[in-house]
């Protein structure tokens, strides 16, 4: 007889993983905050020697999006790029683990006044988020604030996938994977807020290549899509990690104006470049270690 899924989690080979999400769980429960992020900072410089190809992409990516900086200049924001990854793995446990009380203590808002308007409309609001390393704490402390849909991929790792599977239904409204278009516009009709971030490469045909910090970048359509059948205002909404350890900064932006507009393209290079412009508020935050320019449609894979 076939093991079941749930026995195949605890075979030996995911040991590694259950032994990770014990020692998250350990950060989040019994290490302090200030503490965490000297640890997740000296996580992060060593990763910046060991992962090679990690390395190789980010610097691929900073070179081609900030080409005017100088190569000591780009190469400061990859090493802080690392260090906010190593601290980044670490929040992961404070985000499906740390307490309310404590989470709250380090959450700044701004801009929430838009997110309350918009509600007021009933029509729900597609929220477009963004990749910055801290990703999953930032969902946790939104949630704190207003109950969300989210959009999401299945991670390739079924423990943490499993994990992550609790996470979202404990913190958010309801998790929608992320080619389930009808469940969105569902939330949206309930007058949810839902959170998508499209500022992944993809390929299909719901995507174009639109610019991204001026590089052509292969880009999903679906918030130009979404917001055509739905009628529901779009904004951007992002957080990301203060200095020091003053905590974190959520903020909603005003939602965009005739949006969406005649042309999917036009709507497409919009939404990138509300992205970048939240990106470069904390550059070295920035997810540059994903290959955000592969997949596009007759242009060499710079990697």
């Amino acid at each position: 007889m076939a093991d079941s899924p749930a026995s195949t989690l605890y075979s030996p080979r995911f040991w590694p993983s259950w032994i990770g999400l014990g020692v998250l769980w350990v950060f989040a429960k019994l290490v302090p905050y200030r503490v965490a992020l000297g640890i997740g900072r000296v996580t992060g410089r060593i990763a910046y020697h060991l992962a090679f190809r990690r390395r190789h992409i980010a610097e691929v990516n900073i070179s081609l999006c900030f080409p005017d900086l100088s190569a000591s200049e780009r190469r400061v924001i990859v090493k802080e790029h690392f260090a906010a990854i190593g601290i980044s793995l670490f929040m992961v446990g404070f985000s499906w683990w740390g307490s309310d009380r404590k989470l709250k203590r380090l959450t700044h808002t701004r801009g929430f006044e838009y997110l309350e308007r918009l509600l007021k409309k009933g029509k729900g609001i597609l929220l477009v988020g963004m990749h910055f390393v801290d990703l999953d704490l930032i969902g946790r402390l939104l949630g704190q604030h207003y109950p969300f849909a989210v959009v999401y991929r299945q991670h390739e790792n079924p423990v943490f996938e499993f994990a992550f599977g609790r996470y979202r239904k404990k913190h958010f409204s309801q998790a929608i994977p992320r080619d389930d278009v009808r469940s969105v516009l569902r939330a949206l009709q309930r007058n949810q807020i839902v959170w998508i971030a499209p500022d992944q490469a993809m390929k299909g045909k719901h995507t174009v290549v639109a610019p991204f910090f001026g590089v052509p970048a292969s880009t999903t359509t679906t918030i130009s899509r979404i917001a055509r059948i739905s009628g529901a205002p779009v904004m951007l909404g992002y957080g990301y990690r203060l200095p020091g350890d003053q905590g974190y900064l959520l903020e909603a932006k005003a939602p965009l104006e005739a949006f969406p507009g005649d042309s999917i393209e036009i709507d497409t290079c919009r939404v990138n470049l509300a992205i970048e412009e939240a990106a470069r508020l904390a550059p070295a935050q920035y997810l540059w270690s994903h290959r955000r320019f592969k997949k596009r449609r007759g242009l060499p894979d710079p990697y």
